[in-house]
């Protein structure tokens, strides 16, 4: 940095010098000379100044100031030389206007003053003794360019304190125009704020953090900030840092994924799934009993164990060690063998006086005494991870402390994060549904309040749209058996059934998602959506058309159960209305369930009452219902399936 700069100063520095002699070798014009000359000395004292300070010199504003002091000193030795003809003829034909010399003066003082305001602005907080630096000439033209200069500086140079208010600039200028963020990272700032994340004082992380969230607001930008080493300083925050720097830290990394997917395995690589599940289950799960998961078979102590820390369904031994079969949430160990857990939990036990380290026992003697050791066990656990930090990677030493709003936040956060880490990936999402996110999540959605319980619900729909597309993970994740599974659903299932809230859309495209996970009998998901076909909003009645197609629609396995059930909970009158009289984007969306129907139930006494078939053969007739490539397919064949099983008479002709 410090040669380089030193090169981009050799020039205009001996242009300085060839200007001050050709000034005392002038013939003509040589008052104005010797002002030139004076101003010229002036501004190469400040370059040979620069020159020695090169090391401290913030490159980016150095470049600009001193390209176009270099073609001012330029036109000074033009000027200076055509004062230096000796003879007369030269002179008679060598015309200078005296305005010229104004002119060249104004440019010399201005790159003075530009060279005075780098050395400044380049200079410790010591050396500047907070005076305001003011803002060069060469700010007239751009003076936003120049601020950010400042505060960049600031960032290299300044103190902590000053460091954190630079960031903080920062953060208002990239939030008020997309083109000053763009302009901070052609600036350089990228490098400054990173450092300032991994070692300022917690405002000035949290500052930092913020402005880096905010420069990612384009595919381009993220990238820049991937190369400059977000992801590695992020994590390192995630697992480490003070909860509030740690919550606007993983509000930074929801607006990279969402503004830049490529980099959701990136983050993945660096940990950050697993560092945000953990502040995600921190203080969410172990406070609600209500969802240990008990088993009512015989179970070895270690089992017992698995199942207190897991909070997952087992059977036995095998069971727990096998997550692919029976337990979907892995324990925070990760792969470590069940004799090596079993020494963990015994060790531990041992050295804390008072708790005697568990013998062997027979699978009678631990089906009565399995609750007793599992509620010892989590003691010792509890004091493991308070002295060790969590084993799921972020240190949670002393986050108890915190108070209730940050914890929230922090919640909030990671949900939003994983949310769009998710979002359309399938590897992301088999770390999340592996972890015990699910089980979190199903609990904010029950007990969370606000942005907590959306980012949950927009996580579960994300994730859920990804199962819908990948039967392996559907079926690992979302198996029927899952008690995590369970849980999520139940939370779905009673958001939709109130229908009041926010939560109502993510909830639905999520139910819609699963649809291909619930068995025949499990019909109380259908009631629910089809009242929400009546509702006056036409985007719930949208979503809920959507995901009865879902259920409905010839790849659905149980297609025919599903159908039938539509018919029974009134799903026909309300389909019809919105074909006549519903939106455009409504009308499309009942228009493809209700073929389904027609399709796989063309018999059904309920149809041939609402006269299905004639709204069939109306809407066949709509150019803008049939040009849908879906719709185009299942109308005749649905039309030619009612046609055939039922009467004109049934269908009310006369």
């Amino acid at each position: 940095m410090a040669d380089m700069v030193k090169q981009i100063l050799a020039r205009p520095i001996q242009l300085a010098d060839q200007v001050t002699k050709a000034a005392d070798e002038a013939s003509s014009f040589k008052q104005e000379c010797l002002e030139l000359k004076s101003k010229t000395e002036k501004l190469a004292g400040l370059l040979r100044q620069a020159a020695r300070a090169s090391s401290e010199l913030y490159e980016r504003p150095t470049r600009r100031i001193i390209d176009d002091t270099e073609q001012v000193l330029d036109k000074a030795l033009s000027l200076v030389f055509k004062c230096r003809g000796n003879g007369f003829m030269k002179r008679v034909f060598t015309i200078i206007p005296a305005a010229a010399f104004r002119k060249m003066y104004s440019q010399l003082e201005n790159s003075i003053g530009d060279v005075s305001w780098l050395l400044r602005v380049s200079a410790s907080a010591d050396d500047r003794d907070d005076e305001y630096l003011g803002l060069p000439p060469i700010a007239a033209n751009e003076p936003i360019l120049c601020l950010i200069w400042e505060h960049i500086a600031i960032l290299y140079t300044g103190s902590l304190d000053d460091r954190s208010d630079a960031a903080a600039s920062l953060v208002s200028l990239a939030r008020d125009n997309d083109r000053y963020g763009k302009l901070i990272i052609e600036e350089g700032g990228v490098g400054p704020l990173l450092k300032l994340v991994k070692e300022g004082k917690m405002e000035g992380q949290e500052n930092a953090a913020r402005a880096i969230g905010l420069l990612g607001r384009d595919p381009e930008s993220v990238e820049h900030l991937v190369h400059a080493g977000v992801c590695a300083v992020f994590a390192k925050i995630l697992k480490e840092g003070p909860m509030k720097v740690q919550a606007v830290t993983a509000w930074a990394v929801s607006e990279l994924a969402a503004n830049y997917p490529k980099c959701q395995d990136l983050f993945s690589q660096h940990n950050i799934i697993r560092l945000l599940v953990s502040h995600l289950a921190f203080e969410t799960i172990q406070e609600h009993s209500k969802y240990a998961i008990a088993s009512n078979k015989a179970m070895s102590i270690h089992t017992v164990v698995m199942v207190s820390s897991n909070n997952s369904k087992v059977n036995n031994v095998k069971n727990v060690v096998d997550d692919d079969h029976q337990n979907p949430v892995p324990h925070p160990m990760g792969k470590q063998m069940p004799n090596q857990m079993h020494n963990v939990v015994t060790n531990t036990m041992a050295m804390n006086g008072g708790v005697k380290a568990p013998q062997k026992p027979s699978n009678n003697h631990v089906r009565s005494n399995s609750q007793g050791n599992a509620k010892q066990f989590h003691q010792v656990y509890h004091q493991q991870q308070h002295q060790n930090g969590s084993m799921y990677g972020a240190n949670m030493k002393g986050r108890e402390t915190e108070d209730t709003a940050t914890k929230a936040y922090m919640k909030a956060m990671a949900a939003r994060a994983l949310w769009h880490l998710a979002k359309g990936n399938s590897t992301i999402c088999w770390s999340i549904t592996e972890s015990r996110a699910l089980l979190c999540f199903a609990v904010l959605l029950e007990k969370g309040t606000g942005e907590v319980q959306f980012n949950s619900a927009m996580a579960l729909m994300e994730i859920t749209a990804v199962a819908e597309q990948n039967t392996d993970l559907r079926r690992s994740a979302f198996k029927p058996n899952s008690h995590a599974c369970k849980l999520v659903v139940d939370q779905l299932f009673k958001i939709i059934e109130e229908a009041d809230s926010e939560l109502l859309i993510p909830c639905i495209k999520a139910i819609g998602n699963l649809a291909r996970t619930f068995r025949a009998t499990e019909t109380r998901m259908i009631s629910p959506l089809v009242k929400l076909l009546d509702e006056r909003e036409a985007e719930v009645s949208n979503e809920a058309a959507i995901a009865l197609t879902k259920f409905a629609c010839t790849d659905n396995y149980l297609h025919l159960d599903h159908s039938k059930s539509i018919i029974s909970a009134g799903g026909a009158k309300h389909l019809i209305q919105l074909v006549y009289f519903g939106e455009q984007i409504v009308q499309h969306s009942a228009l493809v369930l209700l073929c389904y129907i027609a399709l796989h139930v063309p018999d059904s006494e309920e149809l041939a009452q609402a006269e299905v078939l004639t709204v069939l053969e109306w809407a066949s007739k709509q150019s803008n219902m049939t040009q849908d490539e879906t719709v185009d397919k299942i109308l005749p064949e649905a039309k030619s399936r009612l046609e055939l099983y039922q009467s004109r008479g049934s269908r009310g002709f006369h």
